[in-house]
């Protein structure tokens, strides 16, 4: 099993030729850092709207190394955040609904990009099933529903599905039910980034790879090449913020770990099902997500290190055997036939936790400092669309994106350690306990260990 080397993405598909590096000091309109989702949309958009801005996006490694070449490869709609803090805004609940509306629409958007600049994903809006396997998560999920038909959201929006309506998609062992929502899709993540870094470049932005920038400050981005220099510098580093100078606490750097398969044989896919492309979660507290390939195997991602004391990062993607073992017992658990297959490769990532779980897009009219992110996991639609709403709110546009609740939403920083180390360590500790009571626990209530824990994550529920 390989282990590590960034992603299986983007082994599978490999890596492009390395591009330049920054030569030396230089001027842009705007200066964007970091090549993942959010730098690149935001790139792509605002030469769409205005073909002559000078553009240079900077990437220490190479775009896509992050999250946005490492994830599940959902491309959902879900809410990067909390209803109820989002409606404190001057909206309110409305300024709520246009956000979900937006981010909805933002689905079918990133598959009219794809089809329009000839980016091969894999994309298939088959949306996804949050799937329940003790009493206690079905209720949790019934829960959910009442909560969703509360704010309005009918069943085009998401429906409950009976066990056996469940089996007609896929077969989970021990699954009670499940809630879909249709407004997801599955995608090779590492072929979309690479697909949108090309297309970005062709229309003139200019991308400099192995570009460590290390201070952003008004109108200066500082590598060691030279400095560029824009009246509007953009951070878009999402899991990485934390290394940047005054940034420490801004975004937790919050480790997910993935597994995948080899190819399933035809047998086995008729035992699961799963033929419709859905991404797949569970209703756990130390929850899983997964997906059906385009290649014929199954990926499945979930927490392992939950964080590295002193925000640290991983080193290329390799993943702990505990995790492996960890994330391969539920796998076997939810389809024992997978084991046939073996596992090829496991990898990880981080991505950009904020404090009160709320992601972010920001401006400064004042400095020409901008950023966007904390999307919380959900963040390969949710970057497309702040993506725009950056685009916007540089050009100094109005439009129904830049007054969504989260542009200027601010959010708390996180506790310095060892308070940070030990709460996340506690909480993830307590759901891990939590879950393994309520499996052996017929009852449908939760566990009051899961409850202490979302008192002291802060988790939006």
């Amino acid at each position: 099993m390989r282990n590590g080397e960034v992603s299986y993405w983007w082994q599978a598909r490999g890596r492009p030729p390395r591009r330049p590096s920054l030569p030396g000091a230089a001027e842009a309109d705007v200066c964007i850092v970091g090549a993942g989702f959010t730098g690149l949309w935001t790139a792509y958009y605002l030469k769409r709207a205005d073909p002559g801005l000078r553009v240079i996006v900077l990437e220490e490694a190479f775009a896509g190394f992050g999250a946005s070449g490492r994830n599940g490869g959902w491309v959902t709609a879900a809410l990067p955040g909390s209803r109820s803090r989002y409606a404190a805004h001057p909206r309110g609940r409305g300024g709520v609904r246009a956000l979900e509306r937006h981010l909805r629409e933002t689905v079918d958007e990133v598959a009219r990009v794809c089809a329009a600049e000839g980016i091969d994903a894999g994309l298939v809006k088959g949306g996804t099933l949050s799937v329940a396997t003790s009493a206690a998560q079905d209720a949790r999920l019934r829960r959910r529903l009442e909560h969703e038909r509360a704010w309005g959201d009918g069943p085009r929006i998401v429906r409950y599905l009976e066990k056996d309506e469940l089996a007609e998609r896929v077969r989970v062992t021990g699954a009670t039910g499940a809630l879909f929502y249709p407004d997801c899709a599955r995608v090779q993540p590492a072929s979309l980034v690479a697909g949108l870094a090309e297309a970005v470049t062709r229309s003139g932005v200019l991308l400099y790879e192995g570009t460590a920038v290390t201070a952003i400050s008004a109108g200066r981005a500082r590598a060691s090449a030279g400095d560029v220099r824009a009246p509007y510098v953009l951070r878009c580093t999402e899991g990485f913020t934390a290394g940047l100078p005054g940034q420490r606490r801004t975004l937790l750097p919050m480790n997910s770990a993935m597994i995948v398969t080899g190819p399933l044989s035809d047998a086995a896919w008729k035992t699961i099902g799963w033929d419709g492309g859905e991404t797949l979660g569970d209703e756990a507290h130390a929850y899983m997500y997964a997906q059906r390939t385009a290649d014929g195997r199954i990926a499945l991602g979930g927490r392992g290190i939950p964080y590295r004391f002193g925000s640290g990062l991983d080193h290329d993607g390799a993943v702990a055997t505990a995790t492996v073992a960890q994330l391969g017992r539920i796998l076997r658990r939810m389809f024992p036939v997978s084991a046939e297959a073996g596992l090829q490769h496991a990898w990880c990532g981080v991505l950009g936790v904020p404090r009160d779980w709320c992601a972010t897009v920001t401006m400064d009219p004042r400095t020409g400092l901008g950023w966007a992110g904390g999307y919380t996991g959900h963040g390969v639609a949710a970057a497309n669309l702040a993506g725009r709403t950056l685009a916007d709110l540089v050009r100094g546009v109005p439009s129904p994106l830049t007054t969504l609740p989260w542009v200027r939403h601010r959010s708390p920083r996180w506790e310095p350690e060892p308070a940070r180390w030990a709460g996340v360590h506690g909480l993830y500790a307590l759901y891990r306990a939590a879950d393994r009571l309520e499996s052996a626990d017929r009852s449908p209530r939760t566990s009051l260990l899961a409850r202490a824990a979302d008192r002291i994550s802060g988790i939006p529920h």
